[in-house]
């Protein structure tokens, strides 16, 4: 990672060709359970984030815990029903078969979004970071139990390198050049997304 000129880490901005995305537990009776948002708009932000990957053509990975219940469709749709990656941990990065498959993407830039921020987004945040990916959480599509605990975790991401986002802002990212067909319909995302957020 490069510098600033005070010193400090540079923050490395996602890209069509470094970034990939992913989804941790967005599942109907996880999402439920969602205070600081509401489940709805956790789904609908996560829903326009897999409509941005399948647009960008973004290495996009599902994981997700066996009682969660049926993940949601606005997430597998767009991405053309992608396997699932099961698991038993509260982390990501406890599935090796994940771990192995997001390495062969040869993507530096982890955009996470899911469900608990307290729970597998931030420990799956810190395994990324201490794998060396950088980390962008889009915290309009994640929910917490609690604002004050969902806080805490976001400090403790930024804390540790990591980087709290958004889907709106992702989106822009991506954009790039209106006037282009890829670009048009990325904006139009962007719009999706701020309506999402309002719901």
């Amino acid at each position: 990672m490069s510098s600033t000129r005070d010193g400090s880490p540079a923050q490395v901005l996602p890209t069509a060709e470094n970034a990939a995305v992913l989804f941790l537990d967005v599942q109907a009776q996880i999402v439920a359970n969602a205070r600081t948002i509401s489940g709805d708009r956790v789904v609908r932000g996560a829903g326009v984030l897999a409509k941005l990957a399948a647009l960008h053509a973004l290495p996009a990975f599902l994981s997700s815990v066996p009682p969660g219940g049926d993940f949601a469709r606005d997430v597998l749709e767009p991405l053309g029903g992608p396997p699932l990656h099961p698991r038993t941990q509260t982390t990501a990065f406890a599935d090796a078969a994940l771990v192995r498959e997001l390495a062969q993407s040869g993507r530096t830039v982890l955009v996470l979004a899911g469900v608990a921020s307290e729970i597998v987004v931030l420990r799956t945040a810190l395994d990324a970071l201490a794998a060396g990916y950088v980390v962008h959480v889009a915290v309009d599509a994640c929910g917490g139990a609690d604002s004050r605990t969902e806080e805490a975790a976001w400090r403790r991401i930024i804390a540790a390198g990591g980087v709290t986002t958004s889907v709106t802002t992702f989106a822009a990212e991506l954009a790039g050049d209106f006037t282009t067909a890829t670009g048009a319909a990325t904006l139009a995302l962007v719009y999706e997304s701020i309506a999402a957020a309002r719901g």
